[in-house]
């Protein structure tokens, strides 16, 4: 006897999602939510790192570079070892995905404080370069 597997992916147009999330109900619906609220958090890191990335010199730029790779790897960790408690659990995704979204529109706040900086704030890159 031959056993054959299929597997679905449910793919929904984000506009859908979107007006969905208020009232999602069942467990699929609350970790596609979750990935599209990461998903849009994600946009604006780039949208902040890409912007303050064009206002430094090649060096500067660089260490920019390293930095955001760092945390990138660290948010990734972080967000792994936080959410093992329902690892393999239907929850797994929606609970990455809150960590990850979380996490990202921290690190969105401290690249836009570059960008935004106050007159005298010795420690603002993007103004001296």
């Amino acid at each position: 006897m031959k056993i054959i597997t299929l597997t679905f992916t449910l793919l929904l147009p984000a506009a859908a999602c979107s007006a969905e999330c208020q009232n999602a109900t069942t467990q699929t619906e609350m970790n596609l939510c979750a990935q599209q609220n990461f998903e849009k958090s994600d946009a604006e890191l780039n949208a902040a790192y890409a912007e303050l990335k064009s206002r430094l010199d090649g060096t500067t730029a660089k260490r920019l570079t390293a930095a955001q790779r760092a945390w990138i790897s660290f948010r990734d960790t972080e967000c792994t070892f936080s959410s093992s408690a329902v690892e393999g659990g239907s929850a797994a995704p929606m609970v990455m995905s809150m960590c990850l979204e979380e996490l990202t529109r921290a690190r969105t706040g401290q690249l836009r404080t570059h960008l935004d900086c106050p007159e005298g704030d010795l420690a603002c890159v993007a103004r001296f370069q």
